[in-house]
């Protein structure tokens, strides 16, 4: 899911996506985009030596922006090639190939598409998506939405319908950036809804079931949650919310 702009370290890190079968080989086998972000599909260009065209699942808007605003995806077709797959945002179940013991379901969400969309003001639906995953063999279910600008009824149906929620871990605050002198805009001016305050993400995820597993990623260098001994880290611990940590697994 996505391509950071860290993904060769992840490759290194970790021997399941480096088999080493073959030279240039990887574990993986597909890429799914949750919308054209840059921090979300920099690292299409470090797996632009592929052996063979990478199967890349994105929707309409994101395919476009990742086509003319920012043509990641016309420089990948100069060199591995790309096998762009259509992902709906119709509510309807999708499979990936590979991993056919999965089912996908691409959830639409109420937030802004990258600044260098021709939507970044006029917002559509399936510019920011979520992903709803479900092991067919298990049941077990999981949410996954890096990018939560707010949470409505179906997003959070969806939530609560998971065993685990990946969410949203950007911001502590509404006003981070701005206190720590390091940007000008609001958490909600760039799509994130913050964990503290009214409405907050910490409440929501108070209102999922209690075996629900809750983990925080996306989580900018501003937020006062990667520091363990904190005040904030504390609240999370008390809420019981986990904070994703690079070679994190999860098991479900």
């Amino acid at each position: 899911m996505n391509a950071s702009p860290d993904i060769l370290a992840q490759l290194h890190a970790n021997p399941q996506l480096q088999p080493a079968r073959s030279n240039r080989d990887t574990g993986i086998r597909n890429i799914v985009l949750t919308d054209s972000q840059v921090d979300h599909t920099t690292g299409l260009f470090m797996l632009r030596e592929h052996v063979s065209a990478w199967p890349i699942w994105c929707t309409d808007n994101v395919f476009a922006d990742l086509t003319h605003g920012n043509p990641i995806l016309q420089v990948m077709q100069r060199y591995c090639g790309v096998n762009r797959q259509r992902v709906d945002v119709d509510g309807g179940w999708f499979t990936v190939d590979g991993v056919e013991d999965l089912r996908w379901q691409a959830v639409a969400l109420t937030g802004r598409s990258a600044p260098y969309s021709s939507r970044r003001e006029t917002p559509e639906p399936g510019d920011v998506i979520a992903l709803f995953v479900e092991d067919l063999r298990s049941g077990h279910r999981l949410f996954y939405a890096p990018a939560l600008a707010s949470i409505e009824p179906h997003v959070f149906e969806l939530m609560r319908d998971a065993h685990c929620v990946l969410v949203d871990g950007t911001f502590w605050s509404e006003d981070e950036m701005l206190q720590m002198g390091v940007g000008r805009k609001r958490a909600a001016d760039m799509g994130h809804l913050p964990q503290s305050g009214p409405g907050g993400m910490i409440e929501w995820l108070d209102r999922l079931p209690p075996a629900t597993r809750r983990i925080l990623i996306h989580i900018n260098n501003t937020n006062p949650i990667l520091i363990e001994d904190s005040p904030e880290r504390a609240v999370l611990r008390a809420h019981d919310i986990e904070v994703a940590h690079d070679g994190m697994e999860i098991s479900l």
